[in-house]
This record gives C-alpha cells, sequence and structure tokens, in this order.
C-alpha cells in the first residue's frame, strides 16, 4: 500500500445539496461545506474559503455523512462471491467446520486490506471489522496491520469461532496483543465479538467479564434461527452484561421479551438485510425494532455473499420493510396508503445510526459544525441517473450507488476524489489476495473447491395444474364445435 499525502490543508465542498442528519434532519441545496483540519469548520451558502484551500464542486451532487457498517466480515473478503448460493448452514460448515482453520495470517491481512478499501470506495468511512477468524493474535496483528494500511476508519471486533469465547479471552497472549495495539487512536477502536448459545451454565460470562475489565463493548449474533436465541438474551440480561454499548447483530428470531430487553438497556441492533433475507437468520427484523424503539445501525455482512455497500443495504432494508407491512395488511384484508418507514430514516441508519451504536455520535454520522469530517459527496456528471435531483433523501436510497461516490474524506483528508481512491495500489491489493486465493484452493483440492462454491440444488416439484390439458389440439378443436 502507498500512504495517502497527509494534506491539511482547507476544503470546501461548493453547492451540494447537504444532507446534514442532524436533529432536524435538514436539506441545504445549494450549500458549501467548510474543512479545516479533521473537523467541519462551517456549513452554509458562500463560504469564504481560507487562502490555499482546496475547492471541490459538488454541484447538482449529494453531500451527506459518511457511512457507518456495524458489522462485517473484512477477513472474508479475499472469498468474494464464492458463496453466493449457500444457505446459513452452508457457510457454518465451510469456516467453522471446515476451511476457516487454513487461512493463514497474510490470508486475514488480504481479505482485511480488500474488503477495507472496498469500503471506503463506496464510501463507507467507518467499517466494524467483525473479524472471528483470529485463530492466534499472529492473525489479530495481521488484521489491524491490515487496517491500519488503509486510510480509513475502523473497529477491530476481536473474535475466534474456532474456540470458546472463555477459553481465548483468557490467553495472556490476547491481553498482551491489547496492550500492544491499543494505543487510543480515533482511527482504530475495538470490540469484543462472540455469540452467546443460551447454555443454562452460561459459559460466556469470563468472557464478558473480561470486555468489562478491557472497557470493550461486546458485539454479538443474536436472534439467529437455529443458532443464537432467546436464551442467550434472556442470560445477557440476568447476569447484568447488557448494556448501552452492546450491538446485537441480526436479532431477527427473537421473541417480543427479548426485544425488551433490549430497550430497557439501551442496546442497539446491527441490521443486515442482504444476510437475513438470502441466508435464513431470520426475517430483516426492522418492522419489530421500531416497534420497541430499539436503535438501528446497518450492516453488509460479508462479501464472500453480498455486495459490499451500504447503497444496497439502504434499497434492501426499506423494501423489506415495506413488502412485510404490505403482506400483513393483505393477510386482515386491508390496503397500505402510507409508508411507515420512509428513505430519510434508512439513510440515518446507515449514518448516525452506526455512530450511536459505536458511542461515537458526539462527533461522527451528521454534517454539523464541530464534527469529524467524514464526508461523502455523490456525483456523477456521466451518469443520467443523478438528475433531476428532486428527493435527496430517496435519491441516495433508490437511486445512487456505489459508482457514484465521487468525493470521499475521512478525519478531514481526501481519500477518494473524482471517483478514484488516493494512495491506495490496487495492483498491490489484487497481488495479495491472489496469492490468499491460490493458497486457499491448493488446501481444498479442486472438488472441494467446485463443491464448496457449488452446493446441491434440492429437487423441486412442479405443482398439478388441473388446467393443463393432456391433448392440447383435440381439447381446442372439441372446444371450437
Amino acid at each position: 500500500m502507498s500512504e495517502p499525502a497527509d494534506d491539511r490543508r482547507p476544503l470546501v465542498l461548493r453547492g451540494g445539496t447537504v444532507l446534514t442528519l442532524d436533529a432536524g434532519r435538514q436539506v441545504l441545496p445549494d450549500h458549501d461545506v467548510l474543512v479545516v483540519g479533521d473537523r467541519i469548520a462551517a456549513v452554509g451558502p458562500r463560504l469564504p474559503a481560507p487562502d490555499g484551500a482546496v475547492e471541490i464542486d459538488a454541484t447538482g451532487g449529494i453531500v451527506m455523512p459518511g457511512m457507518i457498517d456495524t458489522h462485517r466480515h473484512l477477513w472474508q473478503t479475499a472469498m468474494r462471491g464464492y458463496g453466493a448460493d449457500w444457505t446459513l448452514t452452508q457457510y457454518f460448515v465451510w469456516y467453522y467446520l471446515e476451511w476457516g482453520r487454513v487461512f493463514r495470517p497474510e490470508d486475514v491481512y488480504a481479505g482485511n486490506l480488500l474488503g477495507a478499501v472496498e469500503a471506503l470506495d463506496a464510501g463507507v468511512t467507518t467499517t466494524v471489522d467483525w473479524s472471528h477468524g483470529l485463530r492466534t493474535t499472529e492473525h489479530a496483528d495481521a488484521a489491524v496491520d491490515a487496517l491500519r494500511a488503509v486510510p480509513g476508519r475502523f473497529v477491530l471486533a476481536y473474535g475466534n469461532i474456532h474456540d470458546a469465547p472463555a477459553s481465548w479471552t483468557a490467553t495472556p497472549e490476547f491481553r498482551d496483543f491489547f496492550s500492544r495495539r491499543t494505543t487510543g487512536d480515533d482511527m482504530l477502536g475495538f470490540q469484543l465479538a462472540f455469540d452467546v448459545t443460551g447454555d443454562p451454565a452460561f459459559p460466556e460470562k469470563p468472557a464478558f467479564e473480561v470486555a468489562r475489565d478491557l472497557g470493550l463493548a461486546v458485539t454479538t449474533h443474536a436472534g439467529v434461527w437455529g443458532a443464537t436465541g432467546d436464551d442467550g438474551i434472556r442470560l445477557m440480561h440476568e447476569h447484568g452484561f447488557m448494556t448501552p454499548g452492546t450491538v446485537y447483530v441480526h436479532a431477527a428470531s427473537l421473541s417480543a421479551d427479548s426485544y425488551h430487553r433490549i430497550a430497557a438497556t439501551g442496546g442497539s441492533v446491527s441490521v443486515s438485510t442482504e444476510s437475513e433475507q438470502s441466508a435464513g437468520q431470520g426475517y430483516p427484523p426492522t418492522w419489530a425494532i421500531r416497534a420497541h424503539g430499539i436503535p438501528v445501525s446497518l450492516s453488509m455482512d460479508t462479501s464472500v455473499w453480498w455486495s459490499g455497500d451500504l447503497f444496497s443495504a439502504m434499497r434492501a432494508t426499506l423494501s423489506a420493510d415495506r413488502a412485510r407491512e404490505h403482506l400483513a395488511a393483505h393477510a386482515e384484508g386491508e390496503t397500505v396508503t402510507h409508508s411507515a418507514l420512509r428513505a430519510e430514516q434508512v439513510v440515518e441508519w446507515a449514518t448516525l445510526g452506526g455512530a450511536r451504536a459505536l458511542g461515537r455520535e458526539a462527533d461522527l454520522g451528521s454534517v454539523e459544525v464541530g464534527k469529524k469530517a467524514d464526508l461523502v459527496l455523490i456525483r456523477n456528471e456521466r451518469s443520467p441517473v443523478m438528475f433531476p435531483l428532486l428527493n435527496p433523501y430517496g435519491h441516495v436510497v433508490f437511486q445512487a450507488q456505489r459508482g457514484d461516490v465521487d468525493t470521499v474524506l475521512v478525519d478531514g483528508r481526501v481519500v477518494k476524489r473524482d471517483h478514484r481512491l488516493v494512495g491506495v495500489d490496487l495492483a498491490a491489493v489484487r497481488s495479495r489476495v491472489e496469492r490468499t486465493v491460490e493458497h486457499l484452493r491448493a488446501e481444498l483440492g479442486e472438488e472441494a473447491w467446485r463443491k464448496g462454491m457449488n452446493p446441491d440444488v434440492p429437487t423441486a416439484e412442479v405443482l398439478d395444474n388441473p388446467y393443463t390439458y393432456t391433448d392440447y389440439r383435440s381439447a381446442t378443436t372439441h372446444g371450437q364445435g
């Protein structure tokens, strides 16, 4: 990776439509955003710029906060698209039982590097790396090294699917890792990532105690059909481990009691709609979460299956919520005449919602003076999709896509400009990923490689059709008299 230029000159985005995502969700047409250092210094029309300031034309575009993904398994990105036809069962078998152990530290590095670069390219300025492939601290160091090589903002959620949480969090190597890698730099945060099975003995309790001792929030896959459910939530609650910093991923197959417990303790839910729709964790739960007043953030889960951008997440989430609303109404013989979930709410989940989940709403997630300059300009003069710009929130959700991300700022630095990443050597990233793919393919062997990518297709029976004639010609002739 080549290092981005440490350009701290003032910068002004000129004449865009600014989605502030502030308390009033203001939309400010033909406004400028002035950045000085790592902060937003001013928002207004025709702002005076300091001498030597960089000026970026945002006319006809949308300026919005950088998006925040609260749950993505970056280490799996080198296997992009490999599991497109998997179910959750096949995912568990492949990574947990069969092949997750063959990933070396350099393979974790390659996946993290590609995933981190991909996130920035799509306007995701903060990504939680739900890194549950860390079999050793060498793997963990590789994960952090890759994140540090990319000019984005990241949170490493440390996990290990190949050992019990109480075991891997108790090792001296684990403690040493945090003493070495925790620097207080706000470009890299930490969480602990592990799941609660619901075993009445609550074997995860020591891991929660370690998290509390280290001052780290826990992020956990909760409400995953057949894997984690209400018993896990109840145990966490009864033992006092549900906190405002806890992030419950998916939460798609929980009871009302569990949702009440999450709401009462101030936690938030990371919804991965493309994942929930396709893999089978349960129906995307935004309809239930909204009813219980639980804060929402969005996430993409893994590029081994799905896209790696939050435009897809916003679009899928709004569509899934509305689809269920219509379906429920139709079952009662009723018609939905006004949609309950709006585009602006989903954009907020993709930005400020993520900031709240990470405890960073004071300085991330909205375009306000004094906040960190993590910003995205959506503008594409070569695309007919970018005009007319009538409903900016609706445009972001249903019209824009990753190819329309013109400029990205993180911490006041330009990391993408004119649709091109700054300071990123894609050829070097590609080379690392190719070596990882070669290694994995050799470890599996060609038969297992092909079988893993192409799971068996269940036999589907076509229903008998009472309107199908056995002899169409004679039936037609008979019908004509």
